[in-house]
This record gives structure tokens, C-alpha cells and sequence, in this order.
């Protein structure tokens, strides 16, 4: 980020609290949604004008982390 690169889910969603990809299996944190933000997508300033959407998939299971995506047009 210090070097121009934007993080697309807070372009997005610069306030949204709670929204994690990742929780610790030993300690059940998913079920109490207590995880951390750790898998991301980062982008270039000039793609910002073709980043249409992005987004962190919680119901998605089957690891400890979760799915996360951008939709670029």
C-alpha cells in the first residue's frame, strides 16, 4: 500500500468491521466469527477504474480460510 497499491475490499468497504478469510480451527473462532483479514487482493492504481466489485465468501467451508475475489471488467 505505501507503494500505490490499493486493497480492494477496503475500496469497497472502507468502514466494514467483521469481515474476516481467516479463523483458527482449534479454537472454534469461525463459529464465533473471531478471525483475522489476512488473504487479499491487491491492485495498481491504473486498475482501479476496471475494479467492479470485491469480496470475502464466509459460507464457503471446507478450510480454515475462506474464499475471497474481485470482479475486474
Amino acid at each position: 500500500m505505501a507503494h500505490g497499491y490499493i486493497d480492494t475490499f477496503r475500496h469497497f468497504y472502507p468502514n466494514k468491521t467483521g469481515a474476516y478469510s481467516y479463523w483458527d480451527m482449534k479454537t472454534r473462532a469461525r463459529d464465533r466469527n473471531v478471525g483475522w483479514r489476512i488473504d487479499y487482493f491487491f491492485i495498481p492504481q491504473e486498475l482501479l477504474p476496471r475494479l467492479k466489485g470485491a469480496n470475502i465468501h464466509p459460507k464457503v467451508f471446507g478450510s480454515d480460510h475462506c474464499p475471497v475475489s474481485i470482479e475486474i471488467k
